[in-house]
């Protein structure tokens, strides 16, 4: 299965171990709850939906890499102590606490949140003096004397043997107490992901069309090589930030990311085409609706690849576009009744709700932070909640209220919408120049905009006209398979 896939079994394990019945029991009972192990290879997103699905449930998050441990610190440390039997006084070997398990204790502690995963990632690289005390571990939920408290539910991962050479391979008595899932780089999951992310545009691009180059783990007379999923998402990261510097992008960057030749010749050569068809092709004309005769032309008999690649770079930043102003949707929608309640009182009594509302939210933050299970989206949307309260307490304390100043930013959005609906109309126009009508050019236009989650709730909440009249043409549904096998059959840049 993909990550997406697993990610799902995953959090659907997670939500039927932490059922309780009417006596508040857990439905199934703690020592019947089968540790998973989530096996697949590197780079593929293992960690990072773990926090994903800890944010999801509203639980807390615990990981530790068992390559970093030792005996000692999984275990905890020996100590003697007297014990009498009978008339007889003995010596005995106790431990104290382990690390693990004492950080979920801390966790539970600062954060105030009961339940939680306790993720164990490379479990099958563990010490050879640490391997025994593993299999004790997952076989009975005890590290020495201490178990892993009830509500935490315990998730492994780790490398099949190719991929690794210090894995060391579970019995059978050890798998059968586990519940095994295994997990496989695959494109179409990772896309959806990177479209949440808003990764750059040339990544995403230079994967549709060369998919082939997503994923691959060799061995070469050189050494090993690699391209990994999580390779192409820190790629993306440091493009941005060059971008925004004016720094060169060249494969002296990309090489330290991205470790197989080919796959970094070609993506260089991509992003080089990226960059001059945002400059030839003058991307904000057709925004604004100044697309000139000559970009029309040139666009129109461009080959195949070009007019694709040039259709992904428009889709990604109108995009990108629609994300910013539906963040700021969302928030206000969020604050909605609180913003009612604080207009309702008066005076210092106003204020004092907002000092509460900031409070609220900046200890529900901390403490979700604490907990592991703080998202980048939740952390943004609560910061920006945060931001509102505290601008509108500065100028209710100027003779503002709320209430306008609520009001003031239903009125900046309602204009940054309508403004977004206008490029949006320039766009789908500027395509119709550009390709015609019902060119696969504007399918693949549409059906991005419909399979971007931020994109489609944009589209939703504020209609647009173009983009409706163009689903409509296309019957996207009914075409999109079809687009997807012409798109696959053209490979990747060479």
């Amino acid at each position: 299965m993909n990550i997406k896939e697993a990610k799902n079994f995953i959090k659907d394990t997670v939500t039927a171990y932490l059922k309780k019945d009417e006596f508040g029991d857990y439905r199934i009972p703690v020592e019947k709850q089968r540790p998973i192990f989530l096996i697949g290879s590197p780079g593929i997103g293992k960690t990072a939906i773990m926090s994903q699905i800890a944010s999801e449930l509203g639980i807390a998050l615990v990981s530790y890499s068992m390559t970093h441990h030792t005996r000692q610190s999984a275990l905890g440390l020996p100590f003697i102590e007297k014990k009498k039997y009978g008339d007889t006084e003995v010596s005995v070997s106790e431990y104290t606490m382990s690390e693990i398990i004492a950080s979920i204790y801390d966790t539970m502690e600062e954060s105030g949140i009961r339940e939680g995963i306790l993720f164990l990632d490379e479990i099958n690289c563990v010490s050879e003096t640490l391997y025994p005390s593993m299999l004790q571990f997952l076989q009975y939920k005890l590290f020495g004397k201490h178990a892993v408290p009830p509500g935490w539910v315990i998730v492994t991962a780790g490398n099949p043997p190719e991929y690794n050479r210090a894995v060391r391979e579970f019995d059978v008595v050890t798998l059968d107490r586990m519940k095994v899932i295994p997990a496989e780089a695959d494109y179409p999951a990772w896309a959806s992901y990177a479209a949440e992310r808003k990764l750059h545009g040339a990544v995403t691009g230079f994967l549709a069309g060369s998919r082939e180059s997503f994923y691959k783990v060799e061995t070469t007379a050189y050494g090993k090589t690699y391209v990994t999923a999580r390779g192409w998402e820190d790629l993306s990261d440091i493009i941005c930030l060059y971008e925004e510097d004016g720094k060169t992008v060249n494969e002296d960057l990309i090489c330290q990311y991205i470790t197989d030749e080919q796959t970094v010749k070609d993506f260089a050569a991509y992003y080089d085409l990226y960059c001059k068809y945002k400059k030839q092709y003058d991307v904000e004309a057709v925004f604004t609706g100044t697309l000139s005769e000559k970009t029309v032309r040139a666009a129109s008999s461009a080959p195949v690849d070009e007019r694709l690649a040039l259709t992904g770079l428009l889709a990604d930043s109108i995009i990108y576009e629609m994300k910013d102003v539906i963040d700021v949707h969302r928030m206000l929608k969020q604050i909605r009744p609180s913003v009612r309640a604080v207009s309702e009182a008066e005076g210092e009594k106003a204020a004092g709700r907002l000092d509460a509302l900031i409070s609220t939210a900046s200890s529900a933050m901390s403490k979700k932070a604490r907990a592991g299970s703080l998202s980048d989206s939740e952390k943004k949307m609560t910061r920006r909640i945060i931001r509102f309260y505290t601008d509108a307490k500065d100028r209710m304390d100027a003779g503002g209220d709320i209430k306008s100043i609520y009001n003031e930013r239903i009125n900046a959005l309602r204009e940054d919408s309508e403004r977004e609906l206008e490029r949006i109309r320039n766009l789908f126009e500027g395509m119709e120049k550009m390709f015609g009508d019902e060119s696969n050019e504007m399918l693949v236009l549409v059906t991005k905009l419909t399979l971007s989650p931020d994109s489609s709730e944009f589209l939703s909440d504020f209609r647009s006209d173009a983009y409706e009249h163009h689903c409509s043409v296309l019957k996207v549904g009914d075409r999109s398979r079809e687009l997807r096998k012409e798109i696959e059959q053209l490979g990747g840049l060479k």
